[in-house]
């Protein structure tokens, strides 16, 4: 009966271990308007703070054909190291970039 009781405790400390990278593979959002562009990102500013978007992977190297200085728009995506890879990138009027 010990036995299992912490098999149970193990299994659960297990299980709470990963629920924080569960939810950060699921990504956040964020929405803002674009202060600087480049070939594979850009800087967007939210209004409580500016982050550095990599839009790498969905844009490749043409991020600056698709988005523009002053543009509002949201992106998803996760956190990597100091940049927020991004996932997807919708402007207002609902148009997903890059796609």
């Amino acid at each position: 009966m010990k036995l299992n009781v912490t098999r149970l405790l193990i299994l659960g400390v297990v299980i709470l271990a990963s629920v924080p990278a569960i939810a950060q593979n699921q990504g956040n959002s964020f929405s803002g308007r674009v202060q600087r562009v480049w070939e594979d990102g850009f800087r967007l500013n939210t209004g409580n703070r500016a982050i550095t978007v990599d839009t790498y992977d969905i844009c490749g190297d043409n991020t600056t054909r698709h988005i523009s200085a002053g543009e509002q728009v949201t992106v998803t995506g996760e956190f990597d190291g100091g940049e927020f890879d991004a996932f997807s990138v919708t402007k207002t009027n609902g148009t997903r970039v890059c796609q």
